[in-house]
Order: structure tokens, then C-alpha cells, then sequence
């Protein structure tokens, strides 16, 4: 299931080496920010619709059980709040490793709270990477991620750190939150 996506990545965008750019984090990316950057801001994207259809054998599961982890799926009218920040180009070796599982660097708007628009990178899983799990049934969805865990610790920690950080940046994302709420009721009671 693994795919890796580095050299693509950098032939896709090939970046100056002294020019900062702007990355968009809509997942781990919003919570772990374990690479060194010039400047974080709280950032939207629109038509894209946040979800835990990619798997993850490499961070959050193995090749026996892959986790899930969340991508982007485009969604019109839909807004995906999350962490813009400033690194210079360099970064990117780290970040097209830690993403190299079906993620690929696509170009796109972030918009800022002051209505301030810049152009940036993000890293999404689109469906015809072989990693991608797509839609199942939001119980299916929490008992995987309750059960499964990796290299970068338990899947469902992905997640709750992932709901506790949308909850400070004010998003109301219903797909997270229900999947949370489902984990959460499977652990009370089993």
C-alpha cells in the first residue's frame, strides 16, 4: 500500500532555495509542526471538506492493519480551516518524507482571518493513490482507527489531537467531531 511520492513531489514543484513559501495544514500538520518555520497563521481553504480516507501504514497503522489518517476531497461551497506557515524551502525534504504516503504537493488560495489571500503548498491524498481508503461507514471508520497504531504512535491520538486542535481554531468539523464522539462512546462502554 505505501507509495512513496518524494521525487515526485519535487519534480512537481521544484522550489528557489532562498524563497520562502507558504504550506497549508489541514491534518497532524495543524498539531505537530516538528519542522522550523518563519512565521504561523491561522489559515481557510474553500471547496475542500476534510476526511479519514487515507491509510496510513507508515505513521498510524502497518501493512497488516493501516490506520487512517485525514486528506482533503473536494467539496463546492465547503471550507477547511487550518495552520498556514512561512518555511523556507529547505523544509520541504522533511516535509515531503513525513507526507510520502500518497500525498502529493498541489498549489492552492489560503486565505487568512484578515482577508488576506496567499498562494501556497498543501499535501493531498487524491483518490487514485494506493493508500486511499475512501468513504466507509463512520462506526467502521472509528473501530479502525481505535485498533490500529505505528511507527508515530496510536491512530486514534492522531485523532484526538486532531479534534482538540480544530476545537481551538474554531472549526466545527462534523466528520472529525462525529468519528471523536463515536471513539469516545466505544471506549465507555466496551
Amino acid at each position: 500500500m505505501t507509495t512513496n511520492t518524494i521525487a515526485l513531489n519535487r519534480q512537481r514543484h521544484p522550489l528557489d532555495k532562498d524563497e520562502p513559501v507558504w504550506l497549508f495544514g489541514y491534518g497532524s500538520l495543524i498539531w505537530k509542526a516538528d519542522f522550523p518555520f518563519v512565521e504561523r497563521r491561522e489559515a481557510s481553504i474553500q471547496g475542500w471538506s476534510r476526511r479519514f480516507w487515507q491509510g496510513s501504514d507508515d505513521h498510524r497503522g502497518t501493512r497488516a492493519s493501516p490506520g487512517r489518517v485525514v486528506t482533503l476531497i473536494e467539496d463546492e461551497g465547503a471550507s477547511c480551516k487550518g495552520m498556514a506557515y512561512k518555511v523556507l524551502p529547505d523544509v520541504f525534504a522533511h516535509l515531503d518524507h513525513r507526507e510520502k504516503n500518497g500525498y502529493l504537493r498541489f498549489m492552492t488560495t489560503m486565505s487568512f482571518k484578515e482577508t488576506e489571500q496567499v498562494q501556497g503548498l498543501i499535501y493531498i491524498a487524491a483518490p487514485d493513490n494506493p493508500a486511499f481508503l475512501g468513504s466507509a461507514p463512520l462506526p467502521e471508520i472509528a473501530a479502525q482507527i481505535a485498533r490500529c497504531s505505528g511507527p508515530s504512535g496510536r491512530n486514534d491520538e492522531y485523532l484526538l489531537k486532531l479534534a482538540d486542535a480544530l476545537r481551538l481554531l474554531g472549526d466545527n468539523d462534523r466528520h472529525v467531531f462525529d468519528i471523536e464522539n463515536l471513539l469516545l462512546t466505544e471506549c465507555q462502554t466496551g
